[in-house]
């Protein structure tokens, strides 16, 4: 684990009482057209640092971002009232909505909390602008970043606040987050077993090289498997393939096979004729998919294939499902998977928005042991990235055991 200052420590060490308190949360939360929270995972999971900062009698300042608004795009879409009706349900407490905020000039006294309208309409904030970074550090004597869904981004309230705000940690939602990724990828029980599903090999290509280093069985679905399918000899018809990427593929399963693992290729596969919520669903064996095929599931004898290594696993990391589960025709090898991954003896852990939402569809959150709130932070967690909202919360914690040492002497 990276060694950080923790919201907990400055909590027990009586660090916050009196104090202006910054959370950096991750409340970016899904909507529908009205503007209605369709599911408020990230919004609960960042309530418990806000509780241990209002308990501790701070003055709590949170903020987040909102969706991907252009710099000055204050339109309604884009604005947090909706997570500060939310968080007033779950605090029990009334949540103000702060607007313009950057310069100051609002009151919020110890025991209250406040949401800071969403940061990335701030001009400045993806840049990691210095000049937008000290004017925030102005605001308080805390920074808490407990936003492990951003971690993978060095902007101005992930990492430049944090270089310049008196006292800075980690909230209790991103050391879960951390601990949970070091149990299953730095010190694995093994067999150790990776799901890599997905629409491309491209945007996941490095983290395939890197997990075919690491794991035991590599699972590859979606997309991303039609070109291993590919790799393999064997024909998708018009399914979604990258041709290009196709020895790329084909390179990671003899990597896997080097090292006496595995990348399972389907044998049988889920068509249609086209691309639709009422299309109609044909198994095939693997070899007979005609050209005019769209792959989009694997079949029954590959799914029966796939979850077999994970009856006898000791580690699990899921990231993206096998197939098109948002159709229910096209659902059969996810629901297996994720049913498959609920029964397993073995440590799971899952990130990636359409993991949450398959695992919120087949009910099974209750029997996967860590839910991340991430996604692209997972996924550069998995390839073994720095992740530099983290990265800087260490270099500040070294600065002050350093100080403290000197001072000692």
């Amino acid at each position: 684990m990276p060694i950080v200052d923790t919201l907990e420590k400055l909590s027990s060490q009586g660090q916050l009482t009196g104090k202006r308190v910054f959370i950096r949360a991750d409340l970016n939360v899904p909507q529908d057209d009205k503007g209605n929270i369709t599911d408020d995972t990230r919004i609960r999971a960042s309530v418990p640092a806000i509780v241990v900062a209002l308990e501790a009698g701070a003055a709590v300042m949170v903020t987040s971002h909102m969706g991907r608004p252009a710099e000055g795009d204050t339109a309604p879409e884009n604005s947090l009232a909706s997570v500060a009706a939310r968080l007033t349900e779950l605090l029990g407490r009334d949540v103000r909505l702060v607007r313009n905020w950057v310069a100051g000039g609002f009151e919020v006294a110890p025991g209250q909390v406040v949401l800071l309208e969403n940061c990335r309409v701030n001009p400045g904030e993806k840049k990691n602008s210095d000049e937008l970074a000290q004017k925030m550090a102005r605001l308080c004597d805390v920074y808490v970043n407990d936003a492990f869904g951003t971690a993978h981004r060095a902007e101005a309230t992930t990492h430049g606040i944090a270089k310049y705000a008196p006292a800075v940690c980690a909230g209790p939602l991103l050391m879960a987050e951390l601990e949970a990724l070091r149990k299953a990828l730095n010190q694995p029980i093994r067999p150790l077993v990776a799901i890599v599903g997905g629409s491309k090999v491209s945007t996941k290509l490095s983290i395939l090289e890197s997990l075919a280093t690491k794991v035991d069985h590599l699972i590859v679905g979606g997309g991303i498997a039609n070109t291993f399918m590919l790799a393999a000899g064997l024909r998708v018809g018009k399914s979604l393939v990258e041709t290009g990427l196709v020895e790329d593929a084909r390179r990671i399963i003899e990597m896997m096979d080097r090292r006496g693992a595995s990348v399972p290729i389907p044998v049988d596969v889920i068509c249609a004729k086209e691309f639709h919520a009422t299309a109609t669903a044909t198994v095939k064996d693997a070899a007979d998919v005609e050209p005019d095929d769209m792959i989009l599931d694997v079949g029954p004898k590959t799914a029966a294939k796939l979850i077999e290594p994970l009856e006898d696993a000791g580690t699990i990391v899921w990231n993206g499902p096998l197939g098109v589960f948002e159709f229910d025709q096209f659902s059969n090898g996810t629901r297996a998977l994720a049913q498959a991954i609920a029964d397993s003896p073995a440590f799971s852990i899952a990130g990636g928005g359409d993991t949450l939402t398959a695992i919120a569809k087949f009910a099974v959150a209750d029997r996967v042991d860590y839910i991340s709130t991430g996604g692209g932070a997972f996924l550069e967690f998995l390839e073994g990235k720095t992740l530099p909202a983290v990265d800087i919360l260490v270099h500040r914690a070294a600065a002050a055991q350093h100080r403290i040492a000197h001072q000692s002497r």
